[in-house]
């Protein structure tokens, strides 16, 4: 039988899971994504990160890169709270300002954003259109994006397997919360259909590991992508 979609909480806002989340050893995966966020990405400028949860990805991305001002989002004032003393014990306070912040709605112009990231948001939303929308919004015509989420397995074997394989070492409740969150993503066809109903033009989706799709656009310098055909991107 194939794995349907079962949704967990849009916001982990207790306690318990906030520090839970962050004490999860997400160290691999976080550099991964903060590399190849700053690959894409440009040398300096204004980012936003959607769902940032304790922080840990733009803390990464400003220590290698300086000249970068990063805007990091979420619903959680737990994960916030959480985030602001990893920003503090990480010294790069000038560089990143933590605002709680739906990112369905975001408070933020129109083509605002030198580049969006995103990483893990997508499976907490019930219908994440909204948000791809205002990705979509915020981010300059030639603005990069990296979104990155986890894939949901085909069936209840591959779950198990996935949960014991990345978090064999964890708490009994941060295996739940794993499983969980697999148990509610998308697969890789139902993001594609997403991400072209949202109108993001120019952005590639790939399965980037054994367990995540992500969804990039390189951030490209004095060009605005209206005027140029896909053909030649």
């Amino acid at each position: 039988m194939v794995l349907g979609r079962i949704l967990e909480p849009e916001v982990m806002d207790t306690w318990e899971d906030a520090v839970e989340y962050d004490g999860m050893d997400f160290a691999d995966v976080n550099t991964a994504f903060a590399e190849r966020a700053l690959k894409l990405g440009p040398s300096e400028g204004i980012l936003l990160d959607a769902g940032t949860g304790t922080a840990r990805i733009p803390i990464l991305m400003v220590q290698r890169r300086s000249a970068l001002r990063i805007w990091a989002v979420d619903l959680s004032e737990n994960m916030l709270k959480i985030g602001g003393k990893n920003i503090e014990e990480a010294g790069v306070g000038q560089s990143i300002k933590l605002r709680k912040v739906d990112a369905k709605t975001l408070p933020y112009p129109d083509r605002y954003f030198d580049m969006v990231i995103s990483n893990s948001i997508v499976h907490h939303l019930s219908d994440p259109l909204p948000f791809l929308k205002e990705v979509n919004r915020v981010t300059k015509p030639n603005g990069g994006i990296l979104l990155r989420d986890l894939i949901r397995p085909l069936d209840v074997k591959s779950l198990e397997e996935l949960t014991e394989k990345y978090t064999g070492d964890c708490s009994e409740y941060q295996k739940k919360l794993y499983r969980d969150s697999l148990h509610a993503s998308f697969t890789l066809d139902e993001i594609r259909e997403l991400i072209a109903k949202a109108g993001l033009t120019y952005v590639t989706v790939v399965q980037s590991s054994d367990r995540h799709w992500s969804a990039e656009r390189p951030w490209k310098p004095g060009e605005d992508r209206r005027f140029r055909l896909p053909a030649s991107y």
